[in-house]
C-alpha cells in the first residue's frame, strides 16, 4: 500500500520520461556534455521522489532525511543546467564564471543558516539564485543571437510556469482528480521534452566567447 499513491506515480512517470529523454538525446560533440546528465540528474531525483511518497513518508523517522537526499538531488541536476549553460552560453573550460554564479544560492543559503532558517524549503528557495542566473546568460545570449537560447528559454519558462500547477485551485484539482504535487510532477514533463528538443538540434559549435578547453565539474 502506498503512502501517497498520486504523488508517486505521478513522480515516477516524471522520473522515467527524464531518464528516457537522457538516453534518447543523441550525442553532439558541439553541445555540453552536461545536458545529458541534467536530465538523468532530474530523473534520479524524482525516481527517488517516488519512492518517498510511496513508501519512506509513512515514516517520521526517515522522512525528513529521505526529502533532504532528494533535494540534494535537485541541487546537483541544477547545478549541471548551470554548467551546460556556462558551456553553451561562453564556451568550456569557464570554471570560474560557473563558481561565482554557483555560489549565490549557496552564499543566500549559508545566510538563512546562520539566521535559523536552514532546511530543505530553504535549499530549494536558493536553488532560484541559480535559476535565476540561467535565465541571465540565456537571454544574454538572445542579445547575441545564439540559436540556441529561444528554445532553451521557452523550455525553461516552461518548466517555472509548471510551479503555478502546486498553487491550482480547487476546480482544476477536482477536474483531474489530482492533488497540486501529482499536478506539478507532471506538469514539468513538457518542460523537459522542450529542452531536450531543444539540445537536440544541430546547431553552431560551442562557445559565444573564446574559452580554453576543459570541463566544468559542478559535482
Amino acid at each position: 500500500m502506498l503512502c501517497e499513491p498520486a504523488e508517486s506515480i505521478t513522480d515516477l512517470v516524471l522520473g522515467l520520461a527524464a531518464v528516457a529523454l537522457a538516453v534518447l538525446l543523441p550525442p553532439k560533440p558541439a553541445r555540453s556534455p552536461h545536458w545529458r546528465r541534467v536530465f538523468l540528474w532530474t530523473g534520479a531525483a524524482a525516481l527517488a521522489g517516488a519512492a518517498h511518497h510511496g513508501w519512506v513518508t509513512c515514516s517520521e523517522r526517515w522522512a525528513g532525511p529521505s526529502w533532504a537526499v532528494i533535494s540534494v538531488m535537485v541541487v546537483v541536476a541544477v547545478s549541471y543546467l548551470l554548467a551546460a549553460t556556462v558551456d553553451e552560453v561562453l564556451g568550456p573550460g569557464r570554471g570560474r564564471v560557473f563558481w561565482v554564479l554557483r555560489s549565490a544560492g549557496l552564499v543566500a543559503y549559508a545566510a538563512l543558516a546562520v539566521a535559523g532558517r536552514a532546511g530543505v524549503e530553504s535549499i530549494l528557495i536558493c536553488e532560484g539564485l541559480t535559476m535565476l542566473a540561467v535565465l541571465g546568460l540565456w537571454a544574454y545570449a538572445a542579445r547575441r543571437r545564439l540559436p540556441l537560447a529561444w528554445p532553451v528559454i521557452a523550455a525553461l519558462l516552461a518548466s517555472g510556469a509548471a510551479a503555478g500547477a502546486r498553487a491550482a485551485p480547487d476546480d482544476v484539482t477536482d477536474l483531474s482528480g489530482l492533488d497540486p504535487v501529482s499536478l506539478y510532477h507532471l506538469a514539468q514533463i513538457p518542460g523537459l521534452v522542450l529542452l531536450a528538443l531543444a539540445v537536440a538540434r544541430e546547431g553552431r559549435p560551442l562557445a559565444m566567447g573564446a574559452g580554453a578547453p576543459g570541463r566544468l565539474t559542478p559535482g
